[in-house]
């Protein structure tokens, strides 16, 4: 008996040696990763901070911030923690900040003490990031140095779980290639680059393909290596569930299965195909699709499961629901014991959603505000922002909404179980202030005083108080960041619009009726122009500038198109000939101050997709997917309906594309006869509130040079030109009585 008790002495001796072992390791792994963060964000002043890894035995992640003798301590219980308090004092220490849109790191040559401990915890156990979209909008061309650029800015603003979808069409190659398709079918079933999103949101599939094999090649390593790099900084990624989204070509590789196609996605043949979830063949598809997808990336144990998203289930009724739920959670616990499922609230059907255990399941509101029907059963949940479609650019967002949401309804009994905050762009890289709000409460229990926390966040964009600055950023609070009309804006403007003369919106979810004083918004632009001359050498302060003058551009189009669209209803041929060249002059000055800035060139966008391609048919496949996407969105057909979706107010894109189709219709207006066949849209066929490809002989002419533009290899300038505070002086003086003498 001696022996024994001994003998489950040691053993447990050696259990706790093992377990504080593991913990000491993981904590020395993750101040190497701090330590590493720190070097590339600042790489002079490294040596002036000391990172320490003191995990606690509450939950909650937190951080500390103090001065010990000459060094700055940063204190957290992960490196995210820490990567957040780093990201803390460069703010409120040190007025900086790095952002999407320009970075101002013009460091003090002494690093300010900190005279007091900081100390911040979060409220919230999850903070994702990451629409499927944005993959698509925003990062298709990215290379290693921007993701990892990406991945300090999440670590930084405290993002421990975001989705990570770069790679997997190597997963589904490696899956289908188990399913009695062949190399060629499993790449044409692949869509291009600038398209997975929608294939991986069970959509699409093959547009824009076939999926050059090098591309598979090349982003399943990137893919790898953006896993590593999260995990290393203590993130959860979000990897791939499986839901049945099959290639329509396995209904003739499996006659027997229970596959249904299902017709065009908005426009976009073919529709995607949709194993049912109760026949014998998912089960080992799904199960094959996950263990292939942990040998190329691992798992962290959380798998994104949406389905029939944007679609129909193929059985109605609760029971059906209940038996979809129930399989695809079985199928993945069946593969991973630890699963728990992370599923979108986009299109969600309480019959699935109950049969997968509570625990085992986290609900991303993408919007924040879907709770209020159901609070998800019980469930637990993340409040995210989604602010931004198709990658439209505007200035806009409900600030003090996205700031003070989630923080309210922590003390909401009726928001029912909220774990979390998540950031749900469809795409990213635009009005940076309301992401750094949106992601600053990750350390707040209460919403922040609106005022107060804009004025410290100009002060770290721009690194000092600036009298005219603090009044531009007055007059922008109370007018595009008051946003009250919903809480996604996409105000567009007339430039970017199809033409036509009845002018209602651009997308087929666009907005262009502003709840602000838009003559207002030029004040903020004439009081930027005042500021310091320090303050207008950052990049920072150049970005926002080219942004206000771009946004009073784009506002004044919408007044300018219907001035000249009265005109010639009213056949006053004049008046119309000298509006129609003051708007395309107004076009043409604003590819000229847009061309200043990197943010907004389609060059850059289109030389970004084409480093990609291993041969000239490769970058010429990235290229066309580049062009189809900002512009024709799918095909150019009768039937289309997303044309435009992602219209962006870009040098290139304007005088390229935009300002193209423009003088094509006023050519064809000019060139109209004074009697019954003159031009009306009293019959045109309208899309959405927009005319529709081939609607008339006119838009069958510009459909055609739409479709041959997307074709196209001309060259666009990549790097930016021109002095963007000279050329916007110049504009402000131009065009400001314009504005005055217009009524909107």
């Amino acid at each position: 008996m001696r022996i024994h008790f001994r003998f489950c002495a040691i053993i447990i001796a050696l259990c706790l040696f093992i377990g504080n072992t593991g913990a000491a390791n993981q904590e020395k792994e993750w101040k190497a990763a701090s330590e590493a963060l720190i070097k590339r964000v600042i790489p002079e002043y490294a040596k002036h901070f000391k990172v320490c890894i003191r995990p606690e035995t509450v939950k909650k992640d937190y951080f500390e911030i103090e001065t010990k003798g000459k060094k700055i301590v940063l204190t957290g219980n992960n490196p995210i923690s820490v990567a957040s308090a780093l990201n803390y004092y460069l703010k409120y220490y040190c007025h900086c900040q790095i952002s999407s849109n320009g970075d101002n790191l013009n460091m003090p040559d002494v690093l300010p003490l900190v005279t007091e401990k900081v100390r911040k915890d979060t409220p919230y156990t999850y903070r994702a990031c990451f629409n499927y979209c944005t993959f698509s909008y925003t990062m298709p061309w990215w290379n290693w140095e921007r993701w990892q650029r990406e991945i300090d800015w999440m670590a930084m603003h405290g993002v421990n779980m975001p989705l990570a979808i770069t790679g997997q069409e190597a997963v589904w190659q490696n899956t289908l290639c188990k399913f009695r398709m062949s190399d060629d079918e499993i790449r044409a079933f692949l869509v291009g680059p600038a398209y997975f999103a929608w294939q991986f949101m069970t959509n699409i599939e093959g547009w824009r393909g076939p999926l050059p094999q090098n591309w598979i090649d090349t982003h399943v390593k990137l893919g790898q290596k953006i896993l590593e790099r999260e995990r290393s900084l203590g993130m959860t990624p979000i990897l791939q569930g499986f839901t049945g989204y099959v290639p329509r070509i396995l209904q003739e590789k499996y006659p027997e299965a229970k596959i249904k196609c299902q017709g065009d996605w908005y426009g976009v043949p073919p529709g995607p195909a949709q194993l049912d979830p109760m026949d014998p063949l998912f089960v080992q598809m799904g199960r094959t699709f996950l263990k292939e997808q942990e040998k190329l990336f691992g798992t962290d144990h959380i798998y994104a499961a949406d389905p029939f998203h944007e679609g129909q289930p193929p059985v109605k009724g609760e029971k059906y629901l209940n038996d979809v739920g129930r399989t695809i959670y079985e199928t993945i616990h069946s593969v991973d014991t630890m699963a728990t499922i992370a599923m979108q609230t986009w299109s969600l059907r309480e019959g699935i959603v109950k049969a997968i255990p509570k625990n085992k399941i986290l609900l991303l509101d993408l919007s924040g505000n879907r709770w209020k029907k159901s609070q998800f059963w019980g469930r637990p949940w993340v409040a995210g922002i989604i602010h931004n479609f198709g990658g439209r650019v505007f200035m806009g967002g409900n600030l003090e909404q996205f700031s003070s949401n989630a923080p309210n309804l922590l003390s909401n009994p009726q928001a029912g179980d909220l774990k979390g905050i998540g950031l749900f762009p469809e795409a990213s890289c635009n009005n940076p202030v309301i992401y750094d709000a949106a992601s600053e409460i990750t350390w707040m229990h209460e919403a922040p005083e609106i005022k107060n926390w804009v004025y410290d966040y100009q002060i770290s964009r721009y690194g000092k108080p600036d009298g005219h600055v603090q009044r531009a950023w007055e007059i922008l609070l109370q007018t595009v960041y008051a946003q009250s009309k919903k809480n996604d804006p996409t105000w567009e403007a007339a430039i970017c619009a199809r033409p036509v003369l009845n002018f209602k919106k651009v997308a087929p979810n666009g907005d262009i009726d502003r709840d602000y004083n838009q003559k207002e918004l030029w004040n903020a632009w004439r009081e930027m122009l005042q500021a310091s001359q320090e303050i207008k050498s950052l990049s920072t302060y150049q970005y926002d500038l080219v942004d206000i003058s771009r946004q009073c551009l784009a506002n004044l189009s919408i007044p300018l198109q219907k001035e000249f669209a009265a005109s010639y209803e009213g056949k006053d041929m004049e008046a119309f000939k000298n509006q129609t060249k003051q708007f395309l002059d107004l076009m043409d000055d604003m590819d000229t101050l847009l061309s200043t800035r990197e943010e907004f060139l389609l060059g850059k966008w289109i030389a970004d997709a084409r480093s990609w391609g291993k041969t000239d048919a490769e970058k010429n496949i990235y290229e066309a997917n580049a062009r189809n996407l900002v512009t024709a969105w799918g095909p150019v057909t009768p039937q289309a309906i997303q044309y435009d979706y992602s219209n962006r107010q870009w040098s290139g894109l304007i005088k390229g594309y935009y300002k193209v189709r423009w003088q094509m219709f006023f050519d064809f207006l000019l060139d109209q006869k004074d009697d019954e066949t003159r031009y009306s849209e009293k019959n045109l066929k309208f899309v959405y509130g927009r005319p529709g490809h081939y609607a008339n002989d006119f838009y069958t002419k510009l459909s055609e040079w739409e479709k041959a533009w997307i074709e196209k290899n001309d060259i666009y300038p990549s790097v930016p030109v021109g002095d963007a505070v000279e050329i916007s002086a110049r504009l402000y003086d131009k065009w400001i009585e314009v504005s005055r003498s217009q009524d909107y």
